[in-house]
């Protein structure tokens, strides 16, 4: 398969960081059935869901790291 230009060189490199990473992830179908409530509800897809929540996880635990470095 030939390579495009976008893929070789510092463009194709910094394009292929950004794109989003894909995860197989199993979760049992009550869990399922739960996040898909709270997105609905939330008006986002189940895999919108799921990164928002990750994303607000990450953020806390940074922003408690933070408080724990402030504190030493």
């Amino acid at each position: 398969m030939p390579k495009r230009a976008e893929d070789s060189g510092e463009e194709g490199r910094a394009a292929r960081e950004k794109a989003k990473k894909q995860v197989l992830l199993r979760l049992s179908p009550k869990l399922w059935n739960e996040l898909a409530d709270w997105a609905e509800d939330d008006f986002r897809s189940i895999n919108g869901q799921i990164e928002y929540l990750l994303t607000e996880c990450v953020k806390k635990r940074k922003k408690q790291r933070g408080e724990e470095n402030d504190d030493k």
